[in-house]
């Protein structure tokens, strides 16, 4: 199936590893071009590079309130033009009530919600008919997540902008969606999971609690990632989409 990404440029946040780097991965694969971000330097350009010529690495931070515009502007000045945005960030420090400091809740609004959103809005103001942006956020989304407060917090009062978002920019054609990742097997899954302590153990009780019943391969996410992107899905909006191997059931 033909997705129409040839020749589109995206920026996707948080792609130098984990979930945003499989989703720039797959955006490459089928013909798109991205400016990929993180925070260190010397990691987005080892990712560009792994990605090859149709990508550009740009060190910047979500909380920086200058970067949403320097991320768009050197899509445009690089590849010519900007077609949407994949706003993934790292996940905040884990921890329950009692464990979580202000600063901590702090850093993390800046970064993870505030950060989002100014992206979103940069990116809404320039995008045209056909654009879209999405966002990576997460299965507490609909149901808190065990010693993970601060994204209990955060990311549902993100998902509830996105749908504004995307209500406000369908007149224009600018799609909005969301992706609820699961049990990805990433580093912070690994590490939130406990699996460097006794990997198979852990993983196999984790895993019975996934209909699938295996945890899911970055690159299964970042297909789905690229599809939500590309003119494929042209009538998907709005939309909180669960990447979970059936953990989420309902409608």
């Amino acid at each position: 199936m033909d997705l129409g990404l040839k020749d589109r440029v995206y920026v996707v946040t948080g792609a130098t590893r984990g979930l945003g780097n499989a989703a720039a991965r797959e955006l490459v694969a089928d013909g798109a071009k991205v400016v990929v971000t993180g925070r260190d330097e010397a990691s987005v350009a080892e990712a560009a590079s792994a990605l090859g010529p149709n990508a550009v690495g740009v060190a910047a931070d979500n909380a920086d309130p200058e970067a949403a515009g320097r991320l768009i502007a050197t899509a445009r000045e690089r590849f010519g033009r900007f077609d949407g945005v994949l706003i993934s960030v790292g996940g905040p420090p884990p921890g329950f009530v009692a464990d979580n400091t202000d600063e901590q809740w702090q850093a993390a609004f800046e970064s993870v919600f505030l950060g989002a959103v100014r992206l979103a809005r940069t990116a809404a103001a320039e995008l045209a008919d056909g654009g879209v942006i999405g966002f990576v956020l997460s299965g507490s989304v609909h149901e808190p997540i065990p010693g993970l407060t601060i994204s209990n917090g955060l990311r549902p009062g993100l998902a509830g902008f996105a749908k504004s978002l995307a209500d406000e920019l369908g007149p224009r054609g600018i799609r909005v969606v969301g992706l609820l990742p699961g049990r990805v097997d990433t580093d912070r899954v690994r590490q939130l999971d406990g699996l460097s302590a006794d990997p198979e153990a852990t993983r196999t009780a984790a895993e019975s609690r996934i209909p699938l019943r295996r945890y899911g391969a970055p690159e299964e996410f970042g297909r789905v990632s690229a599809f939500l992107l590309s003119p494929a899905a042209s009538y998907v909006t709005g939309v909180m989409i669960p990447v979970d191997g059936g953990v989420r059931h309902g409608f």
